[in-house]
């Protein structure tokens, strides 16, 4: 029998994935952009650690109000909500920082940025997965959630690294304050852009439809909080790793050049992200977890012990393997373990956690290079590496039921979707 059914590409549109990219970089300038400014309007360092931690507070608290939300009113109505009070939040503090009004009123702006950050990655991620279980044919379901769950990651990745190398750019050519504006500009339009995409349809509730959600209980099941915590894990490895590389390169007369150097992990985990689609079937989700959360452990591990630039870029190389496809792995694991109708919740979750992870470590590996040297800061990434495997670990010994391969619970049955009207 023919398939006609259509390729993810065309159930969506070819417009998607680009404004889908593009309206998820402010969310990886925040942290980073909030830091610069702060610490060049206030001349803080501290400060400036203390607000980018707020911004990913406020992430924290509110992330997964918004993907509880769009669950319940659809993501359209919510992000067009989030689009406005971001952009207005992120002018806020372009204002704020160089105003007479005291540090709490900037503290609690940057909890705002923090708070009303549209959810944009996670949201694309739940909507492609109704996408999928709604447009394509069984035959092909679970590859194309292997190769959508690896381009996801892989974009992720792209925008955390190209988003600090603009907030550089742009502070340098123009202003401290312009990496902040350009992200309430992009917010703006590209945010507002992938609310109103068509595709929104797929994950919006039916007028007059009863919705069907799982108990707010089930978000607490080991199976999930296993893999929360393990992307916190991911979170703080990023947030160490830019900092102590910061240290390192000033160490080596170049501190401009972080951006660069940690970019060059970059190449390495977007390409073995990408490759995860090419996996075989065998190598289950909570196999791939601990093969290559094991190659972040050995990586960073010789991390305290390299001098040269050239010696640290090699490293990366090696490191970005295991960056890439671990991420992969655990938002494909959020994927088919979340609740009926909680799939925005679960991956806001797991985004916040995300940018909670780099914004907590970012603060901490600060603090420890100004204390104790570069040496004592690049510690923190293996003490991140150590607890992604420390949750891939607690995951292996999940029953095997809970443990899932790709397309063992899988991609959701679009039966299943159109009861629970998942939003």
């Amino acid at each position: 029998m023919q398939d006609h059914s259509p390729s993810l590409l065309r159930a969506t549109g070819p417009a998607y994935f680009p404004i889908a990219l593009v309206a998820r970089l402010p969310y990886a300038m925040m942290v980073v952009g909030v830091l610069t400014l702060v610490v060049d309007g206030r001349g803080s360092l501290a400060f400036g650690g203390l607000s980018s931690a707020m911004v990913g507070a406020g992430a924290a608290c509110f992330g997964p109000l918004l993907g509880a939300a769009a669950d319940r009113f659809g993501q359209r109505p919510v992000l067009l909500a989030a689009g406005i009070a971001s952009t207005t939040a992120l002018g806020t503090m372009a204002w704020i920082v160089h105003s007479p009004l005291p540090g709490a009123a900037v503290l609690a702006v940057a909890f705002l940025v923090g708070a009303t950050a549209p959810q944009v990655a996670p949201m694309s991620r739940s909507r492609l997965v109704q996408v999928i279980a709604a447009r394509i044919a069984p035959a092909r379901r679970e590859r194309t959630f292997d190769a959508t769950m690896a381009y996801e990651s892989a974009a992720d990745e792209m925008v955390f690294i190209v988003g600090p190398i603009l907030v550089g750019v742009l502070g340098t050519l123009l202003d401290p304050w312009a990496p902040v504006a350009a992200a309430a500009v992009v917010t703006l339009v590209f945010v507002s852009a992938f609310a109103v995409h068509p595709s929104a349809t797929a994950v919006r509730p039916g007028r007059g439809s009863k919705v069907v959600t799982a108990p707010a209980a089930e978000l607490l099941r080991a199976r999930l909080v296993v893999v929360v915590v393990g992307i916190l894990g991911v979170g703080l490895f990023f947030g160490g790793m830019l900092t102590s590389l910061t240290s390192f390169m000033a160490d080596h007369g170049n501190p401009e050049g972080a951006g660069l150097v940690y970019g060059v992990m970059g190449v390495g985990s977007a390409v073995f992200a990408l490759g995860v689609a090419l996996f075989p079937s065998w190598f289950t989700l909570r196999a791939r977890w601990l093969v290559f959360a094991g190659v972040l452990v050995a990586g960073t591990a010789v991390m305290p012990f390299v001098e040269s630039v050239g010696a640290m870029c090699l490293l990366l190389l090696v490191i970005g393997i295991g960056v890439g496809p671990t991420m992969v792995t655990q938002y494909s694991l959020g994927a088919v373990r979340s609740p009926v109708g909680r799939s925005a919740t679960v991956m806001t979750l797991l985004g916040s956690a995300v940018i909670v992870g780099q914004a907590s470590a970012s603060v901490v590996t600060g603090s420890l290079a100004d204390r104790f040297g570069t040496g004592t800061a690049l510690v923190v990434p293996v003490v991140a590496a150590g607890v992604v495997m420390l949750a891939g670990l607690a995951n292996w010994r999940l029953p095997a039921g809970d443990a899932t391969a790709p397309g063992s619970a899988g991609v959701p049955d679009p039966r299943h979707e159109a009861d629970a009207l998942a939003g």
